[in-house]
């Protein structure tokens, strides 16, 4: 748990290097503590060293581990960075700060029916990213980027504000191009936050423009065997 707090230092670090290398103030860059995986008690450290923005997969992980976290470090700001399925929407915009993974119509639809639910409930809704699939995979989630245009032009007509994007690139493939696409496609559509770049890369994505960066490995170590993709 030590480590974690040491790497997390060093993390932010790299971030602030990463930023005056290419004259940003350091504050344009928010770093998103991966914790998809990790038991609450390894959280608490990180946390407990002034870390408040974190990102999970899955809502249902999220679901039973932050309520109590959030209540004993306050302040904290929750980012979903999986895939959203659509009868997990309720549950998302009441626990999530930040939906990182908006990718389709269907999922636009329940969105536009629960944000208004969770707005008069609450007072208060999550900031909303589309996800580019700045490869073209087809084994991973998001829009892909010749739909790009259309897609988010129509979540506008249908009244569903949005912030910004969110890519993964692909694996085996130079990460820089794929953050500058979505930088290309953000600056069209005047949309400000660019999440990308990760623990193997967020250094370039910084270059790039990212506004934030995910960084789970780089700060919790290896994940535990069997929940290295989950």
């Amino acid at each position: 748990m030590d480590d974690a707090v040491k790497r997390l230092a060093a993390v932010r670090s790299d971030i602030a290097t990463a930023a005056a290398d290419c004259e940003r103030p350091v504050e344009d860059v928010t770093l998103v503590a991966v914790s998809k995986t990790m038991e609450a008690d390894i959280i608490r450290p990180v946390l407990a060293a002034g870390q408040r923005v974190f990102g999970e997969n899955r809502v249902q992980e999220a679901k039973a581990k932050w309520p109590g976290l959030k209540a004993d470090f306050p302040g904290v700001e929750l980012h979903l960075i999986g895939p959203l399925q659509s009868n997990k929407v309720k549950e998302a915009v009441g626990l999530f700060d930040v939906i990182e993974t908006v990718d389709r119509e269907s999922l636009v639809a329940e969105l536009l029916k629960e944000l208004p639910k969770e707005m008069a409930r609450s007072g208060r809704i999550p900031t909303l990213l589309v996800q580019i699939n700045t490869g073209d995979e087809p084994q991973k989630a998001g829009v892909s980027p010749k739909d790009a245009d259309a897609f988010i032009e129509s979540c506008r007509a249908r009244g569903l504000a949005l912030a910004g994007l969110m890519c993964i690139p692909p694996a085996d493939e130079p990460p820089s191009p794929h953050f500058a696409l979505l930088a290309k496609i953000a600056a069209r559509h005047q949309l400000k936050v660019l999440s990308m770049g990760m623990s193997a890369d967020y250094r370039e994505a910084i270059q790039l423009g990212a506004t934030h960066v995910r960084v789970g490995s780089a700060i919790f170590g290896a994940r535990p065997p069997g929940r290295e993709h989950g």
